[in-house]
């Protein structure tokens, strides 16, 4: 284990809490803090460590501050708001962001970060709410490699696999490359399901045997059982898949990469918003599927 350092938190949502309590298991001096302090206090009474009122009280002489929040405008309340973090960060500390934005935001972050001799990392994550739970994350970072090697025994407390991408922005990128990957994975899952619905199949048996063959996938593996059962609890909500699937077309847009079907799997996931799926998560695509079948 590496030496037990100080480290603030900003952001206990689903993801963010476990994140934060492996760092407090691992011996590290936790502060966190979080928008609705009932949220924080219960971290405290699950983990010790300290809550602060604002994210500069946090970050105030911290080694590293982390975040996990929920967008750009969020990070950029959090680091360089009115009590922003970065105003009471010590020269030399790092500055991890582990929320998915778009790459104009973490090098907007790193210029800010710079001026006040702190280290940026953009550092998403994936692998859901079990793999923070399970501190099983994969995290792909961007940053100058001298504070990478500095982050990564920190970022290993809640991650598998950590890899330097690039500079600050290439973990913004790759990320992106993921929810692109992941959102046609799904839609291709749902109509494999859907299909077997209504070609009358032994469904679960149609998914298991298909699972050792050429189909099998991380998202087959974990999400056909719920997908089947119709329960959509499980992990990254539509509303945020949305979010990070818009900054991928427009940076698609921008770089001149052709995404047609995450373009499409974008306006099927509001068709899914539109059913009341705002907070289901990222597999209730079929739901579309079967809620089609039923209006015809």
């Amino acid at each position: 284990m590496t030496s037990p350092h100080r480290i603030a938190f900003i952001g206990l949502g689903a993801m963010g809490y476990p994140m934060a309590g492996h760092l407090a298991r691992a011996g590290h001096e936790v502060t966190v803090f979080n928008r609705t302090i009932g949220r924080a206090e219960a971290w405290q009474r699950d983990y010790g460590g300290h809550v602060a009122p604002t994210p500069a009280a946090a970050a105030k002489d911290q080694d590293a501050v982390m975040l996990c929040v929920g967008n750009d405008d969020d990070v950029r309340e959090v680091v360089i708001g009115e009590h922003g973090a970065i105003s009471s960060m010590r020269e030399g500390a790092l500055l991890v962001d582990h929320t998915t934005t778009s790459e104009a935001l973490a090098k907007s972050m790193a210029t800010s970060a710079n001026q006040s001799g702190v280290a940026f990392l953009d550092a998403p994550v994936s692998g859901g709410q079990i793999g923070a739970e399970n501190g099983a994350l994969t995290v792909m970072v961007g940053a100058q490699e001298h504070a990478f090697i500095e982050a990564v025994p920190l970022i290993e407390c809640y991650a598998k696999s950590v890899r330097r991408m690039g500079p600050v922005g290439a973990g913004q990128l790759t990320k992106m490359v993921n929810q692109i990957c992941i959102a046609g994975l799904l839609q291709g899952l749902s109509e494999g399901i859907h299909f077997a619905e209504r070609a009358g199949l032994d469904v679960p048996a149609a998914i298991e045997v298909i699972a050792q063959g050429a189909a099998q996938s991380w998202q087959m593996n974990n999400r056909a059982e719920t997908m089947i059962r119709g329960e959509f609890d499980f992990g990254f909500a539509v509303d945020w898949m949305r979010k990070d699937l818009g900054i991928a077309i427009e940076t698609a847009r921008s770089v001149g990469a052709e995404v047609p079907v995450t373009q499409l799997v974008d306006t099927f996931y509001a068709d899914v918003q539109g059913l009341g799926g705002h907070r289901w998560d990222t597999s209730s695509l079929i739901q579309r599927l079967r809620a089609s079948e039923a209006n015809r």
